[in-house]
């Protein structure tokens, strides 16, 4: 990532994929029919969630991580040209073993 980002709390940055580019069948999308990817790599993590006895949670997710996450969730920004997305750790609907 070439920006310096930190999130606050239990947010993380996450790089979205690439959206496919053809069909299972092998139909060329164009631009306007891709979907928005809904999987990226975490690229930054905060530091947890402050909890009420003041120690912070620990975050399930790291930076390397591949997660999915919610259609319509998180904020989208662009730092230096590139795409990238801030979500709430709980936005995260799944981790990507490998």
């Amino acid at each position: 990532m070439n920006a310096n980002l930190r999130p606050l709390d239990d947010r993380i940055v996450v790089k979205p994929l690439e959206a496919e580019q053809m069909t299972a069948g092998g139909i060329v999308l164009p631009d306007s029919a891709k979907e928005k990817p809904q999987r990226g790599t975490v690229v930054a993590a905060g530091p947890g969630k402050l909890l009420d006895n003041g120690t912070r949670g620990t975050m399930a997710v790291a930076v390397g991580d591949e997660v999915i996450y919610g259609k319509y969730s998180g904020s989208d920004i662009e730092v230096a040209g590139e795409e990238y997305k801030i979500l709430r750790e709980s936005d995260v609907l799944a981790k990507i073993l490998k």
